[in-house]
C-alpha cells in the first residue's frame, strides 16, 4: 500500500540519559534486558515495537558497526560513526511511548482537511512548515470534530467520483471508514500528547528511508549528532 509517514514521540530526558552512557554499556544492558524498566510506558493508541524486538534491532545494527568507538558515550560515538543517524533512530524508538503511522496516500486526505488547503506533493507531507501548521490546527478541534470532518470529506470525494457508499455493494467501505476514524483519532491523540507533555518531542520521518531526513530543525537527526540535544523549552 506504499510507504508510511511516521510521527515518532520521543521522551527527551530518557534519550539524553541513554546518550550519556557508553556504547558498550548500552549493548550489554540491551542484551541483558536491563533497560526495559526505564522505557516509557507504551501508549496503547500508538504503534511501538515490543521490547525484545527493539533490543534486537539495536543489537543487530550495533554488531554490524565495526568502526564503532564503543568506549565513548553514545552522543560522541554515534557522531563519528558511519550511519550514526540510524543508530540514533533506534534509540529514539526505544525511548518512545509510541508513534503515529499512516500510509502517505491517506495522509494527503487528512492534511487537506486539517489544514484547509491542498497538500499537493509528497514532500509537503514531511515539511517543517506543514507540521507547524498541523500542531496549530489540530488543537482547534476536538478529536471527534476532526474525525467527523475527515469522514465527511472522504465520503464527499467518493460521491464525486461516482463511487458507492453502500457497504453491501462494496465490502471495503466499513473497514476503510474504520481505518480513517482510527488514524485521524490517533493523529489528534498524538498531537495532544506532544502539546501537553513538555518531555515529549515529535520526530517526523518516512518509514524505510534514510534516517538523515528524520526530524526538523535542531531535531533533525544529523543536526543532533553534530550539535547535541537542544535545550529544553
Amino acid at each position: 500500500m506504499g510507504l508510511e509517514l511516521v510521527l515518532l514521540l520521543v521522551d527527551r530526558p530518557r534519550l539524553a540519559t541513554l546518550l550519556e552512557r557508553t556504547w558498550e554499556e548500552v549493548d550489554a544492558a540491551m542484551e541483558a534486558g536491563q533497560l526495559r524498566a526505564s522505557r516509557p510506558d507504551h501508549d496503547a493508541r500508538l504503534v511501538r515495537p515490543f521490547d525484545i524486538d527493539a533490543e534486537a534491532e539495536w543489537l543487530d545494527w550495533s554488531e554490524a558497526k565495526t568502526d564503532a568507538q564503543r568506549h565513548l558515550p553514545l552522543s560522541e560515538a554515534l557522531a563519528v560513526c558511519e550511519d550514526g543517524e540510524e543508530g540514533l533512530l533506534h534509540l529514539m524508538r526505544w525511548v518512545s511511548p509510541g508513534a503515529w503511522e499512516v500510509w502517505e496516500g491517506r495522509a494527503f486526505l487528512y492534511f487537506d482537511v486539517l489544514l484547509g488547503r491542498e497538500v499537493a506533493h509528497v514532500d509537503d507531507l514531511y515539511a517543517e512548515s506543514t507540521w507547524t501548521q498541523i500542531m496549530e490546527e489540530t488543537g482547534k478541534r476536538t478529536e471527534t470534530e476532526l474525525v467527523e470532518a475527515v469522514v465527511l470529506d472522504w465520503m464527499g470525494r467518493r460521491e464525486a467520483l461516482g463511487e458507492t457508499l453502500d457497504e453491501h455493494r462494496d465490502p471495503r467501505i466499513l473497514p476503510t471508514h474504520e481505518a480513517h476514524v482510527r488514524a485521524t483519532g490517533g493523529l489528534s491523540h498524538a498531537v495532544g500528547r506532544l502539546t501537553s507533555d513538555a518531555d515529549l518531542v515529535g520526530i517526523v520521518g518516512r518509514e524505510h528511508l534514510t534516517a538523515t531526513a528524520w526530524g526538523h530543525g535542531p531535531w533533525n537527526l544529523t543536526t543532533l549528532l553534530q550539535h547535541g540535544l537542544p535545550a529544553s523549552d
